[in-house]
């Protein structure tokens, strides 16, 4: 079966079709960069071009940054706040003509490894953390989603976690790899104590340089990189299209 699978980040929008049986992508990726400002029309025309590129008919899986519950944006950390309350299935299914199921866009990373990646046939919790401008998180359970988890923004430190050590952190304060990998740990441990995983998979940009920073890392758990990497996004959401996850 193949779907397309979209990954909506705040500053490219890519998709490609994905066979679900297998992970694998059946067209090179294409990418659009993320209208500004990223007002629900305009993300959803940006959307529509994509699908014309595929002369796609089919259905669509789109991983998108933040809350999704019932086919709405609950939430905007990182978006325009214009997206809160949008019917964001039906704006996309009605723009692109194509019937969309839009996920968080961790949530989407996470199906994607848990079927194919770091996370396949791992039963107990497992957790993904999706490390970029913020800290996204998904929770399997025996291999089953808990949707719209935001670890990213529990409180430490007097501040919201990925306001502490999230890679755009990382940059703004010019922190090498040790100095930010201490406040990982120190995240994880805090994440680790209140929920106790069987694994925890580190995703989004910072997976390419997870030996640069690994030392540092002395969880109570195993702690892996992820092993799609920038594919995982789109894998995930069109299998969450697929499979109603």
């Amino acid at each position: 079966m193949e779907i397309l699978g979209v990954d909506i980040g705040g500053s490219g929008i890519k998709g490609s079709p994905v066979n679900i049986e297998t992970g694998e992508l059946l067209a090179e990726r294409y990418r659009i960069a993320t209208p500004q400002p990223a007002t629900p029309q305009a993300v959803a025309d940006a959307l529509k071009e994509l699908v014309q590129h595929f002369k796609w008919k089919g259905k669509i899986g789109a991983g998108f940054p933040a809350v999704v519950r019932g086919g709405v944006v609950e939430t905007a950390a990182n978006i325009d706040p214009s997206w809160i309350g949008t019917p964001v299935c039906k704006l996309f299914t009605k723009v692109t003509g194509c019937d969309t199921h839009v996920v968080n866009d961790a949530d989407s990373a996470g199906v994607a490894e848990i079927h194919f990646g770091a996370g396949r046939g791992v039963k107990g919790v497992v957790i993904m953390i999706t490390v970029g401008t913020g800290l996204g998180t998904a929770v399997f359970i025996d291999g089953k989603l808990v949707p719209n988890t935001e670890f990213g923004h529990l409180f430490y430190k007097g501040m919201i976690a990925e306001h502490y050590t999230s890679d755009a952190v990382r940059k703004d304060e010019d922190l090498d790899w040790d100095q930010w990998g201490k406040r990982f740990n120190k995240y994880l441990k805090h994440l680790a104590m209140l929920t106790w995983p069987d694994l925890i998979i580190v995703g989004g940009g910072a997976s390419k340089k997870f030996e640069r920073f690994s030392d540092q890392i002395k969880v109570n758990t195993r702690v892996v990189p992820a092993q799609l990497l920038n594919e995982a996004g789109l894998i995930g959401a069109a299998m969450f299209a697929a499979e109603d996850l």
